[in-house]
């Protein structure tokens, strides 16, 4: 891979932290302690508002997986060991990269 693929996408790997970072901040609130106060909330009402904090904490589990993969590619990327298929070894191709850029495999040993 040569350097300006490289630079491009660190680029998009960067952009994509930042993303998840933004999309984390404004996941919180969907995350708060629902309140159990009969008074204030009808049982439907509280049940739902228990499923969406159920719900935004699923979302916010596989935005920390992306981050720690987006995380190691960079790392990979610091030690000249980006863009390399982890089972056969050959080159990944910079369009597979650009599209996932946290890919550990080339296709032919993603696919079997």
């Amino acid at each position: 891979m040569n350097a300006s693929a490289e630079a491009e996408i660190r680029e998009i790997i960067l952009q994509k932290l930042t993303d998840l970072e933004e999309q984390d901040r404004l996941g919180r609130e969907g995350q708060a302690v629902v309140e159990l106060d009969q008074q204030a909330v009808g049982r439907l009402s509280r049940m739902d508002a228990l499923q969406s904090q159920a719900m935004a904490k699923a979302t916010q589990a596989q935005r920390e997986i992306q981050v720690k993969s987006l995380k190691a590619a960079l790392k990979r990327m610091d030690d000249e060991d980006y863009g390399y298929c982890q089972d056969c070894g050959e080159d990944i191709p910079v369009a597979r990269l650009k599209l996932n850029p946290a890919v550990l495999k080339c296709m032919s040993c993603a696919t079997g």
